[in-house]
């Protein structure tokens, strides 16, 4: 029974591995039929080919065809990549990805071309100074919103609502993102988090220091945590920022390929808003970190969460350097909510759903306005 046991084992490892052959075997073929292609591309295409470039698209291609968040990056575009996590680059200032073939805005950075020109989320960039984007990668066109700063250029946007297409003329500038902002609202500090940089949790905890020492850390009757049109950004800074308002419990988890290898982000400090009531706003334009931030404070209750259903983009994007100083950014997992929910392509929903209305007489915020009432006592008991 014994050797009848391992001459069985024997026959079904040499067919796992005459199956695993096989596959190895169908993939080789494949790769051959890429060089064919590329043979044939480079002796019988109509022009002269470069080389390296037509390389770059296929492997772009490759990626791109697994999500719009994967792509490749030349040597330049993942140079550019580093400094805007650093808080400063060029460009005009809008988080892009790409979808249906067009670029999609997730977000328009504060203080920047896009946003002064204007740009809101949900806004569909068919043209760049006339080229149009369809067909391009993402990678191609963001390289044609970039470039020299000062020199303008003119975008085709497709916006929701708006029956014709609209024209918006943007100078490029020299981007630099300060993460945080914050004032005293009367006894209330606000806190706008425009980016999750390098700089988001040492700005934040800043701006809560200094709002507890101008307004009176006794006088202090909460915060307003502003996530608006906040694109995301490190992993690291979410789980630091939201640290810094729970004592403990998870924060989030991210489950890549192997189900069972889950990483866990927990709290493990103290509230530095002293159990001071919380609200967070957010939007459409709220996107990856900024979701992070509101689904873990509102699973544990620690924040009411106001404004409208965020983006939905719950997926870890790892940077992979590879060997000519270029780069692959990739989709590697997942992440959840306390609560084991994956916002991905959902978004989080807000406790209160207040649509943004701007009255361009008056320049008021009703969301922010909404919010600053919610303080009144008796508002927030019910």
């Amino acid at each position: 029974m014994k050797i009848l046991f391992i001459t069985l084992s024997f026959v079904i490892s040499l067919f796992s591995f005459n199956y695993i052959s096989a596959n190895n075997q169908d993939l080789y073929k494949k790769l051959d039929v890429f060089g064919d292609v590329f043979d044939i591309i480079k002796s019988n295409y109509v022009e002269d080919i470069d080389d390296e470039k037509v390389i770059e698209y296929a492997i772009n291609g490759m990626l791109q065809s697994l999500d719009p968040f994967s792509s490749y990056m030349d040597s330049e575009i993942y140079t550019d990549m580093q400094e805007e996590t650093k808080g400063e680059f060029g460009g005009l200032g809008i988080e892009v990805t790409m979808e249906n073939g067009y670029v999609k805005v997730i977000s328009p950075i504060d203080d920047t071309p896009a946003a002064r020109a204007g740009m809101r989320p949900g806004d569909y960039i068919t043209h760049i100074d006339e080229i149009d984007v369809l067909g391009l990668t993402l990678s191609e066109a963001v390289e044609l919103l970039r470039g020299p700063v000062g020199k303008s250029l003119t975008i085709k946007v497709v916006r929701i609502g708006e029956e014709d297409p609209i024209d918006v003329t943007l100078k490029r500038a020299v981007i630099t993102v300060q993460a945080v902002k914050f004032k005293a609202e009367g006894n209330i500090g606000y806190i706008r988090l425009i980016s999750f940089s390098e700089q988001a949790d040492k700005g934040i905890r800043n701006a809560v220091k200094e709002l507890s020492n101008s307004i009176g850390k006794n006088n202090v009757e909460g915060y307003i945590i502003d996530l608006r049109n906040n694109p995301g950004g490190l992993l690291d800074q979410s789980a630091k920022v939201t640290n810094n308002f729970l004592k403990s419990g998870e924060i989030v988890s991210i489950k890549g390929r192997d189900k069972n290898d889950i990483s866990r982000f927990t709290a493990s400090g103290g509230d530095i808003a002293n159990d001071k009531p919380i609200i967070v706003l957010i939007n459409q334009g709220s996107a990856s970190a900024s979701e992070i931030v509101a689904g873990a404070l509102q699973d544990h209750k620690r924040a009411i969460i106001l404004g409208e259903q965020s983006y939905g983009k719950g997926s870890v994007q790892t940077i992979f350097p590879l060997k000519d100083s270029s780069a692959i950014r990739m989709t590697t997992a997942l992440y959840y909510t306390p609560s084991g929910d994956s916002i991905h392509r959902v978004g989080i929903t807000p406790d209160i759903k207040v649509e943004y209305i701007y009255d361009e007489d008056e320049e008021t915020d009703n969301q922010l306005n909404y919010a600053l009432d919610l303080f009144d006592k008796e508002k927030m008991v019910e």
